[in-house]
């Protein structure tokens, strides 16, 4: 049973901002409620699992397909790229047709990607397949996140911020399944089983996900399907909750049906500051996380020499430390705020990339082994997870989808560029000179963090009650 009021009364469901209402009454989430909320999150295991799958065994797959530096950088970079376009996509798709359908339809196209490039002999294949990866990867994320933000009551809006710590399990599983496949010796197609083992994931996905996924009670209530939302809110919370009188005509002809064509609202008024600094978080959060954490086996191998056991070892302690960190960052983001905690990550980020980049090699292995523990940690207890977890909060239903994806896709620019300009940067001036460049990403982000004053766990308001002004009319209040 859930804690709160709301489990000891009928509560009448009229729109959007009665459902978001009755579920922030809880202040915890139990039982059922509780297996729904993770398994929605775990959707994003997967997001990050394909994600790093092809880190781990990248030299062997460069020289087994004897791919150009180039190559390479189009091939690490090809899922951000084209979550650019599919994030946003997921976002009006999910305003149109729900949450659920598109996060079961991105498990299918996960795994039709993970075979393509499993079984890739050439470039083309390969990036075929990472290409249906980034679709996927760009709708899930964007859709998830908003799903978990109307399954939480605001008592628990710091957990959102778990998601990091679910993306550092999914990288370390990820290693430790490559080591396993290094010990069976399967040679130089060591990549093909990193990559392929993803079908696993997304098959065990999609069928819990069909089994058990609820569809958001906020977003049911939001298109005036309220005999329905009221059944999800019994379904998944246990509360006792009955369909309200229906809309007026009036009420009715208002509705507008949110598109690509409104992400202007996004830009106006109170939105643009939060919408600006979820953005600025997600843009250069991604950028130096896909610029120095996607490539921690590259640094472990020239940090603790060229053993593949040993760099692999050494990615994986390095992402250990960003699950004590992802799952800690809900608790700094509880006590701190998700805007002072990005704030205080990007400063110690902005030093340990500095210091990195002057000393790298010089130091002895422990202390510079030291160095990118100290930017894991405080990336992924800071800044890391809060630029989406931001965007997830900071807007009504009706527009949720639509702020998580352009603010998705907005910061996939920094995860094609750290992708992209690190290995560049690493051909043509060496880690250290590219680590100490990259240090003016961080500083951007703490700027950002100072002027921009907004954060939704700091502010007491039901968005669902926040008027909006469309470009074509205006809407009434959900």
């Amino acid at each position: 049973m859930n804690d709160g009021p709301a489990s000891t009364r009928t509560a009448v469901i009229r729109n959007a901002a009665d459902a978001a209402g009755l579920i922030d009454t809880l202040t915890g989430l139990r039982g059922r409620a509780n297996w729904i909320w993770f398994l929605a999150l775990s959707g994003l295991f997967l997001d990050a699992y394909s994600n790093a799958a092809l880190g781990a065994g990248l030299s062997p797959m460069v020289e087994q397909l004897d791919l150009s530096p180039t190559q390479v950088s189009v091939l690490t970079a090809m899922a951000p790229a084209i979550a650019i376009v599919s994030n946003p996509f997921g976002g009006w798709l999910a305003a149109r047709i729900g949450r659920i359908r598109p996060l079961l339809m991105t498990k299918v196209i996960f795994g039709v990607g993970a075979v393509l490039t499993a079984v890739g002999s050439d470039f083309q294949t390969v990036f075929a397949g990472r290409a249906l990866v980034g679709v996927a990867y760009g709708i899930d994320f964007a859709v998830a996140m908003a799903l978990l933000a109307e399954y939480t009551p605001s008592s628990l809006k710091g957990r959102l911020n778990f998601w990091q710590g679910v993306w550092y399990m999914a990288t370390t599983t990820n290693l430790a399944l490559t080591l396993v496949f290094y010990k069976l010796d399967v040679g130089s197609d060591i990549w093909r089983w990193s990559v392929g083992s993803a079908v696993v994931f997304a098959t065990a996905l999609l069928v819990l996900q069909m089994a058990f996924l609820v569809e958001s009670p906020t977003w049911l209530a939001s298109k005036g399907r309220l005999r329905e939302s009221a059944a999800n809110l019994r379904r998944m919370y246990g509360m006792r909750a009955e369909e309200g009188p229906p809309e007026t005509p009036q009420v009715r002809e208002a509705r507008h049906q949110v598109g690509i064509r409104d992400a202007g609202v996004l830009f106006r008024g109170a939105y643009l500051p939060r919408t600006v600094l979820s953005t600025v978080i997600s843009l250069t959060q991604s950028m130096q996380y896909f610029a120095v954490g996607w490539y921690l086996p590259v640094i472990s191998l020239e940090l603790f020499g060229r053993e593949f056991e040993k760099a692999t070892a050494g990615s994986m302690a390095f992402n250990a430390v960003g699950i004590a960190g992802g799952c800690l960052s809900a608790y700094f983001g509880r006590r701190l705020g998700l805007r002072v905690s990005s704030a205080a990550g990007y400063a110690v980020v902005f030093v340990a990339l500095l210091v990195m980049g002057a000393t790298f090699k010089q130091l002895p292995i422990a202390l510079a082994a030291a160095l990118p523990v100290l930017f894991i940690f405080f990336h992924s207890a800071g800044p890391g997870p809060n630029g989406k977890s931001i965007a997830a909060l900071s807007y009504r239903s009706d527009i949720r989808t639509l702020g998580t994806g352009v603010t998705g896709m907005l910061g996939s620019f920094g995860s094609v560029a750290g992708l992209y300009v690190f290995p560049q940067l690493q051909a043509a001036f060496g880690v250290g000179a590219s680590l100490m460049v990259l240090s003016a990403v961080p500083l951007l982000g703490l700027v950002t963090c100072v002027i921009v004053k907004w954060d939704p766990t700091r502010a007491a308001v039901n968005l669902e009650e926040e008027p909006i002004r469309l470009e074509r009319r205006e809407t009434v209040p959900a």
